[in-house]
């Protein structure tokens, strides 16, 4: 009995990861602290079994109770759940895989942009739960295309998939939708690598007499796998353990399958795969013989001996030989030797084969290869390169040696069909998927500008959207063609020929690591040099190294006022700063130039003193006085009531900003950062007018009102100052 795997059976890059990581916490944590998963790790009991084993226990919901180290599975969790186990004080480790990472800030992104938001997947199973969480519980969950028809749906929808799902049933979905809505948006979340399992698992059970299906009972991946093999009308078995084989299942059975779920670890496979070669023949063909037997006294029908079938199986032949390879080696034979058949049988190429080969000839629509063969392989222009309007020489040079795939092995002209494209392509995915899984990066060099964005050569065609470029706008993208970028994959579907690339998600990390090691070397009072990136109202932001850039206030530009900083600096500058505060938490730095130079202040009395007289011009006119700039960093203050001599209501009504004038020093207080300035002092005190001195004698005067008479005022004048006259009189 031959015995097929399927290509991509066991563990995805996902599982995988998520072991790994738990692996390391195990080792790293060790009994100091007690690890959980939430909810067990993978859909795979025995597996959890050996995690239990080492100390790892199931918590199935956030236990305020407990404490250590909570390692979040596979599949994800919600929001509102990851706020929980960090407010509850846990250790969290995520092992979310990266393609249900993906699949949430779509959900997310779709929801925030107003779109209804449809799922397909079972509701039920945790990553689906996941990724419900990212919507706010807003999304519905469909399994199936008529469950769509039964949704209130909106003009605008987008629709996402459980990693795990069929690939035929998302389409479907897709498809259902098409007619309903007027906005629809559809993203592949599937994974690739589960798509590439089922594509196995599907293509392989049509070849083989029975198919056997390995992974846990309650993983959805592994169960989707069996029923796209009994699809193909093969007998299908899901078995979790190498002792839930029966013998009797391969009764008859020439060619079996295996295949097995993304959580089915590499011990489980080989052990089924082990105990699948020990059903030999003897113990197949007594399976037969029983069969035979049970069959035999139950319904009394002729059956073949045993013997029979197991002869069939040796008239098979082991190889199916196509006629065109056939054709080929007989034209091969006919005019060479025998002592060079060896080398002309090993040689000989088969469809689908990738070969190394020597160009030897170019032209201007195909390169010829010398593949040591009969005749030279041929690449046309088309499988020369995906990078279009390249002429073959721009791709290869005489003599080069490079891979080709055969496409065929005779193209009527009697030449071997080859691709180099496609060879590049094949080597160029296998890589590309191991940089998507771990997170690497390239390089690549940009080769043309197309509609939003630009094209690079990675084997395959690549695509860098424009706003990935940089980390900034490029209104000019010309400038990156022959560029070598350095490139971090973003998105990547293999069936569909897409891989998108980012340079701008390589600068931000680029960018992150060198302000964090900035932040970490900065050091308060440090002098640096930086340059004004950008200038606003109230500062300067200066770049002072790894695009770190710090504020430089209006107020620690100069000693004296600063109206507005282009006054003192412009954008391009370059400028020596103190660093005046860090805060790392904040992201924060505060810059001062002032404190770069000395300060004027510190030696003021050297220069100034009471009673000096100085020139210096107007800067601001307020309610009290004037200030007066005497040099860089020092002003003084002329009070309202050193104006002038007279009373002045208003200081404008005597000086304007930008006036000179000349002052009176009246008062120097360094300590306090103050001078007293006089413009009165300098002027002349005006002469007061004389007042006439008083009689020592006279009193005062009546008032002598013209409508007084001359007699009554005599009377008066008698009867007032009568005796004081007759007094003096007497006395002389």
């Amino acid at each position: 009995m031959e015995i097929v795997l399927a290509e991509g059976a066991g563990f995805c890059f996902g599982v995988k990861r998520a072991l790994d990581l738990t692996a390391k916490t195990i080792q790293d944590v060790g009994p100091a602290k007690p690890i959980h998963t939430l909810g067990p790790l993978i859909h795979n009991p025995q597996v959890v079994a050996q995690l239990q084993e080492q100390g790892v226990e199931v918590m199935e919901q956030p236990d305020d109770t407990s404490s250590g180290v909570v390692i979040v599975r596979s599949h994800g969790v919600a929001p509102k759940v990851m706020e929980e186990l960090e407010e509850l004080g846990y250790d969290v480790v995520d092992a979310t895989c990266p393609f249900v990472h993906r699949a949430m800030r779509w959900a997310k992104q779709l929801k925030d942009e107003g779109y209804q938001v449809i799922i397909v997947g079972d509701r039920l199973h945790p990553e689906v739960q996941a990724i419900l969480g990212y919507t706010d519980e807003t999304a519905h969950v469909v399994s199936t295309p008529q469950e769509i028809r039964k949704l209130p749906i909106a003009s605008r929808v987008g629709i996402i998939a459980q990693t795990t799902q069929s690939v035929s049933n998302f389409k479907a979905c897709v498809n259902e939708l098409a007619g309903m809505v007027e906005d629809l948006r559809a993203f592949d979340t599937i994974c690739t690598a589960t798509e590439q399992r089922q594509t196995s698992a599907w293509e392989l059970a049509a070849q083989v007499d029975v198919m056997v299906v390995i992974g846990g009972r309650n993983s959805a991946n592994t169960k989707r796998l069996a029923e796209l093999c009994k699809e193909q009308g093969t007998a299908t078995y899901h078995i979790e353990t190498p002792e839930e084989l029966e013998s009797q299942w391969f009764v008859g059975v020439r060619r079996a399958g295996v295949t097995a779920g993304a959580s089915t670890p590499d011990w489980l496979i080989e052990g089924v795969l082990t105990r699948m070669s020990e059903f030999t023949e003897e113990k197949v063909a007594q399976a037969t013989e029983e069969k035979v037997a049970e069959a035999i006294e139950q319904e009394k029908v002729d059956v073949p001996e045993p013997e029979d079938v197991h002869a069939d199986e040796a008239q098979e032949p082991e190889v199916e030989v196509e006629a065109e390879v056939e054709e080929a080696v007989e034209a091969v034979e006919e005019g060479i030797s025998e002592d060079h058949m060896s080398e002309y049988d090993v040689k000989l190429p088969t469809a689908g084969a990738v070969i190394e080969g020597k160009v030897v000839q170019i032209s201007n629509d195909e390169v010829l290869v010398d593949i040591d063969y009969k005749s030279e392989g041929r690449i046309p222009l088309n499988e020369l390169s995906f990078i279009s309007n390249a002429s073959p020489a721009d791709i290869v040079s005489v003599g080069e040696e490079i891979l080709v795939k055969v496409l065929k092995v005779d193209d009527s002209e009697g030449n071997v069909l080859l691709s180099k494209k496609r060879a590049d392509a094949d080597q160029s995915w296998e890589k590309l998927e191991n940089l998507f899984e771990t997170g690497g990066t390239l390089t690549a060099k940009v080769m043309q500008v197309v509609k939003g964005g630009l094209l690079v050569n990675v084997g395959v065609r690549g695509f860098i959207p424009a706003s990935h470029v940089s980390r900034g706008f490029e209104d000019d993208l010309q400038k990156y063609i022959g560029q070598e970028l350095e490139l971090k994959i973003i998105e990547l579907d293999r069936s569909k020929n897409n891989v998108v690339f980012s340079h701008k998600e390589v600068l931000e990390e680029q960018h992150a690591k060198a302000k964090a090691e900035a932040f970490a070397n900065l050091q308060e009072g440090e002098k640096v040099k930086g340059i004004v990136r950008r200038l606003t109202d109230f500062g300067a932001f200066v770049d002072i190294g790894d695009g770190v850039e710090g504020l430089l206030h209006v107020s620690e530009m100069a000693y004296s006022r600063v109206n507005h900083p282009s006054d003192v600096v412009s954008e391009g500058d370059e400028i020596t700063v103190m660093i005046l505060g860090v805060n790392q938490e904040r992201e924060r730095i505060s810059l001062g130039l002032k404190q770069t130079i000395p300060d004027p202040w510190s030696t003021v009395t050297e220069r100034y003193e009471v009673g000096d007289k100085v020139l210096g011009e107007v800067t601001r006119v307020v309610d009290f006085g004037a200030f007066v700039k005497l040099e860089d960093g020092i002003e003084g203050l002329v009070h309202i009531s050193e104006l002038s001599h007279k009373h002045v209501a208003k200081a404008e009504d005597v000086v304007q900003p930008g006036q000179e004038v000349e002052t009176k020093i009246i008062s120097v207080d360094a300590q306090a950062r103050r001078i007293g300035l006089s413009i009165k002092e300098l002027e002349p005190k005006p002469v007061a007018p004389p007042t006439p001195a008083p009689s020592r004698n006279r009193q005062p005067q009546p008032d002598l009102s013209e409508g007084t008479d001359s007699e009554e005022l005599t009377t008066n004048l008698g009867a007032m100052f009568g005796d004081l006259f007759k007094d003096n009189k007497d006395e002389s």
